[in-house]
């Protein structure tokens, strides 16, 4: 039975729940963080959710709606559905790194709309809100991975992976999620959404992470495709796959941060064995990536590596610092010489365009590659280009960003949906407008 819960007392403003005394501590990496029970409690239009829930219920928008430390939904066993309505804001608190885990055989249905998107937010009072001030939004799924028959997710976020390469863990429309990634312990902080070993029935589309303390968007292998996806300026990288990644993404932005920020991409398939199977090989379409030229460390607009295939069309990447295209190791370039990287109508505009690592492969196919060799390669590519790409307006603006271009040369890409000659993540007509937002703190 859903149960839809109702104001019972008053309770103090959302803003004071997160500003307790409370110390954070290091998560256990090795454990499930969640508690046996759930405990809901609602008072004054305020609903404070701890523990692992394991009845159907509703997250209804006439309410404000608290995690506090690491709220979990099923028990990997039983299929437990949370549902979110539109309109809906549900706050992480801060002094206990509360985050949401949807667990295995377990569905989140947050079908937000562009009017009322669905808002997960920091337990701040806006003005002192800050990347890292909670930990996120993971799903996990029973998707195959290339590092095990399963695996376990970082900051006590439970298992994930399995056979089933069409598993079902819901729909996520119209979400917004921001200043999460909260550093648990030492290299080992949370990303803004997390898709851990999602199937391609899980429906994603229209999805934005903002001011993250680490990644933005993660899948770590599992089939789940993601459509109309905005990232922006996050600490560390914007979109990122590993593990053996192989679903696909249309419609995509992703603005880097003036003081902060590393790759626009960071794709790898195994760092232990970067020829594991099933390998990374997803298909992305219509991307408009954004580095920061005041940011130093605004690295790479895409960096390819570790064996990671990919098909990348349509793609403009502009204003990185270090890079707009590297590939490195061996793996990676023998899959984009064996034609397992395609990468199609892509336009760069770096100070440096092309970056590669100091490689002695003493390889047959590659010796001792260069940027040079990489250059020669991408331009040997349909509808690669470098120069000046001309945006409508100010595509580096943190606060108001425009993301639309008149640049042309986009193609179907194969199996997805036809761009009608757009290149780039954003045309004439914003699909961004109305439901994203930018904001500092």
């Amino acid at each position: 039975m859903t149960r839809h819960l109702t104001i019972l007392s008053a309770l103090a403003i959302i803003g004071c729940t997160g500003d307790t005394d409370t110390d954070k501590t290091d998560t256990d990496t090795t454990e499930d963080t969640g508690n046996v029970t759930e405990d809901i409690i609602c008072e004054g239009g305020v609903c404070i959710v701890s523990g692992t829930i394991l009845e159907d219920t509703t997250f209804t928008a006439d309410q404000q709606w608290l995690l506090r430390g690491g709220v979990f939904v099923g028990d990997d066993d039983n299929e437990t559905v949370l549902t979110i309505e539109p309109g809906t804001t549900i706050f992480g608190e801060s002094a206990t790194d509360g985050m949401l885990v949807i667990r295995r055989n377990s569905k989140i249905m947050a079908e937000g709309t562009s009017d009322a998107p669905i808002v997960f937010t920091s337990s701040q009072n806006d003005g002192s809100r800050a990347a890292g001030d909670w930990g996120g939004l993971i799903i996990n799924g029973n998707a195959p991975l290339n590092n095990g028959d399963e695996a376990f997710g970082e900051g006590g976020t439970g298992f994930y992976g399995g056979t089933d390469s069409a598993d079902d863990s819901g729909v996520i429309n119209y979400v917004r999620v921001e200043f999460a990634g909260t550093l648990l312990s030492p290299d080992n902080e949370l990303n803004g959404i997390a898709f851990q070993g999602v199937g391609s029935g899980t429906e994603v589309d229209y999805i934005q992470v903002h001011r993250n303390d680490d990644d933005g968007v993660e899948f770590y292998g599992g089939s789940v495709s993601a459509n109309h996806i905005v990232v922006s300026q996050v600490g560390d990288d914007l979109l990122d796959w590993t593990d053996g990644w192989n679903g696909s993404s249309q419609w995509v932005v992703l603005q880097g941060k003036d003081d902060a920020g590393d790759q626009g991409i960071e794709a790898d398939n195994n760092g232990d064995n970067n020829g594991a199977t099933p390998r990374s090989n997803p298909t992305l379409a219509n991307l408009t990536i954004v580095g920061s030229p005041d940011n130093g460390d605004s690295d790479i607009g895409i960096l390819l590596r570790e064996g990671t295939a990919a098909t990348i069309w349509n793609a403009l990447v502009l204003g990185f610092n270090d890079a707009c295209l590297d590939i490195d190791d061996l793996a990676t370039w023998d899959e984009g010489i064996a034609g397992n990287i395609d990468l199609q109508n892509i336009k760069l505009d770096c100070v440096t365009n092309f970056k590669v690592d100091d490689q002695d492969f003493d390889d047959d196919k590659v010796n001792d590659a260069d940027p040079a060799d990489l250059e020669k390669w991408f331009l040997a590519g349909t509808g690669n280009e470098t120069g000046t790409i001309t945006m409508n307006g100010d595509a580096f603006d943190q606060g108001a960003p425009d993301f639309t271009s008149s640049e042309t040369g986009g193609v179907q890409p194969p199996g997805l949906e036809d761009p009608s000659g757009i290149r780039g993540g954003v045309g004439a007509d914003d699909w961004t407008a109305g439901w994203t937002a930018y904001p500092d703190n």
